[in-house]
């Protein structure tokens, strides 16, 4: 009985979990969870028809994959099949909102192919479980399947799969 019943409590928290080959359960930023940078929604419904690469960050921690990000910005991917968001976990610092808020206004002027949000109350973290006080890197290919998932500093070998993950599906 003890298995049992453990073995349905563990499949119950995995249940929301993100895994490789999987579309995630459909999720929306807005209001007091957050948005995007304007103050309109963001759904996840939006990584579809492209190749999304989504950064899921800790202010704390969003220099850990700068080589990543720069590597990212000279491969110039078409995008007509390619995109890019940048979700800022803004609970997971003590740096104020409305600071970080004006920084990605910057960011969003500078990157406009990029598309930047904020989670106000670590909505991913408790919905997609994803790692908090963290830089996640995630890919998900043109229907939505997520292919590719890593957190904390990528290494070259890390950075050299996620890139092969990008190129083998933009022509899907």
């Amino acid at each position: 009985m003890k298995k049992i019943l453990s073995s349905m409590i563990m499949s119950s928290l995995t249940i929301f979990a993100l895994n490789i080959g999987d579309i995630p359960k459909e999720i929306t930023l807005s209001g007091e969870n957050g948005g995007l940078v304007d103050g309109s929604a963001w759904n996840s419904s939006i990584l579809r028809d492209k190749v999304f690469v989504m950064f899921y960050v800790d202010p704390d921690k969003k220099d850990d994959n700068d080589k990543f990000i720069d590597a990212l910005h000279q491969k110039n991917y078409d995008l007509k099949k390619y995109g890019s968001i940048a979700i800022i976990n803004l609970k997971a610092t003590w740096l104020p909102n409305f600071a970080i808020e004006k920084k990605l206004q910057a960011k969003q002027k500078e990157f406009p192919n990029t598309i930047y949000g904020k989670d106000k109350t670590k909505y991913l973290v408790k919905e997609w479980e994803l790692a908090d006080d963290s830089a996640n890197v995630l890919i998900f290919d043109k229907k939505g399947k997520l292919l590719y998932q890593h957190t904390g500093v990528m290494s070259k070998d890390e950075m050299q799969k996620a890139f092969t993950q990008i190129e083998s599906h933009l022509d899907d």
